[in-house]
């Protein structure tokens, strides 16, 4: 296991600065773990982690993944038997991955149906949730990833059209039946630059107070 920086960037939540009220696709937002699955052109599949340490993707490096995450024990075998061959031939296939994209990384959502703040119940069926793509040349526009990744477990699509404070308010109050809320994603496709911001519910926020008192803030970040 190695420590590393931060894999997977902080979604801002949405205020002057960082909130673009441009055309943006909206995904649901799950309440699960974060983890990532780095493949290379030579070496197939060769390391995962949480957003903060990585292990290698072989008996060895599993095994110290369950030893350091109790709860998450079952992600690797899911990522094994649903995605990892599949996304392989598509990288293999696809000479836009293959020839330009000597790495990928792929970042999924680990979660059963109440997994809530990071906790999982043993007894509950699990899945992966496959909801962004990175190269090196960054996260990929969410129209590519809609195109090129629609037919893995992707996360439902809640909302196409200019990111509006009505709709922004909309997801608040809870009128898109989403349990947490929404991550918003546009950006230049041609320069690769993908904005991200984070709309969560006010359902999801009581739960969190609810959940965890004083502390309920470190949850919602």
């Amino acid at each position: 296991m190695s420590r590393v920086k931060l894999v997977y960037p902080k979604i801002p939540i949405p205020d002057s600065r960082n909130c673009p009220l441009e055309r943006c696709i909206a995904f649901e937002k799950y309440d699960g773990t974060n983890l990532h699955w780095v493949w290379e052109v030579e070496l197939g599949w060769y390391a995962f982690g949480t957003r903060r340490d990585r292990f290698d993707l072989d008996d060895m490096g599993i095994a110290k993944f369950n030893a350091d995450h109790p709860g998450l024990e079952e992600a690797p075998e899911i990522f094994q038997n649903d995605f990892a061959n599949s996304l392989d031939s598509l990288f293999r296939d696809n000479p836009q991955y293959f020839y330009f994209c000597p790495e990928i990384t792929v970042f999924t959502e680990f979660l059963g149906s109440s997994s809530f703040a990071g906790m999982h119940k043993i007894e509950e069926a699990k899945q992966l949730i496959l909801f962004d793509v990175q190269t090196d040349k960054g996260i990929i526009h969410p129209e590519q990833f809609i195109r090129d990744f629609s037919e893995f477990n992707i996360p439902k699509i809640v909302y196409r059209g200019k990111l509006t404070g009505k709709f922004m308010d909309d997801v608040r109050q809870g009128k898109y039946s989403v349990a947490e809320g929404v991550v918003c994603k546009g950006g230049n496709r041609s320069s690769n630059q993908v904005w991200m911001v984070k709309i969560k519910t006010y359902a999801y926020m009581k739960k969190l107070q609810q959940a965890f008192s004083d502390n309920w803030e470190n949850y919602w970040e």
